[in-house]
């Protein structure tokens, strides 16, 4: 039986503190990834966000316009609690899916495997939505496949597939600065929106 990923399931899970998906800290892929950027000014969405340390990173490096976005009002409420400063208007407690707006980057990081693989299309064609001409959709997705679900696996081919039509992708490679748990079944990626 498929359990109904809703707004009530995963502020739950952050209630209970049943999140083993939840490190305690930003990862070395992204931090390395964000200590590239030199533009402070590009406006970027993590959805899925949990408990936010990739948009408290980013926010303690100076990005100005950094948006969050997560169904767990209960996640929301601690990642604003420990960042000093973040704009409380950047912070969106809904359906990614619903999101109107537009940005230069979006991060991915444990969203896209939260996702019931039947929705996969539709995430493709909504970040497709979401970013400006050039835009980038840069993060991680698992390339292996979990017997209990969430997370949903899925490996590189599947995911040139999805993602080719709408996007350039310029890096889709093995991770190798993953967390140990987690080495050898990452890859990360920076594809870039194709102009449609």
């Amino acid at each position: 039986m498929i359990k109904k990923l809703d707004a009530i399931y995963w502020n739950q899970r952050y209630l209970d503190k049943n999140i083993p998906w939840d490190v305690g800290y930003i990862t070395d892929p992204l931090k390395n990834y964000f200590d590239s950027l030199s533009e402070k000014n590009f406006k970027i969405l993590i959805p899925g966000c949990g408990s936010g340390y990739e948009a408290r990173y980013l926010h303690q490096q100076g990005f100005t316009q950094v948006y969050v976005c997560d169904w767990s009002q209960a996640a929301l409420d601690k990642l604003k609690g420990q960042t000093e400063g973040f704009p409380t208007e950047h912070m969106i407690c809904g359906d990614f899916f619903k999101i109107e707006d537009s940005f230069d980057l979006v991060v991915e990081q444990t969203f896209f495997c939260a996702l019931l693989p039947s929705l996969r299309k539709n995430y493709v064609q909504k970040m497709h939505n979401l970013l400006n001409f050039n835009g980038k959709l840069v993060g991680l997705l698992f390339n292996t496949q979990f017997p209990n679900n969430p997370p949903y696996g899925g490996n590189e081919e599947e995911y040139r597939k999805l993602f080719e039509p709408f996007f350039v992708i310029n890096s889709m490679s093995s991770c190798e600065d993953s967390i140990q748990p987690r080495l050898g079944s990452e890859l990360f990626v920076e594809m870039t929106r194709k102009k449609q």
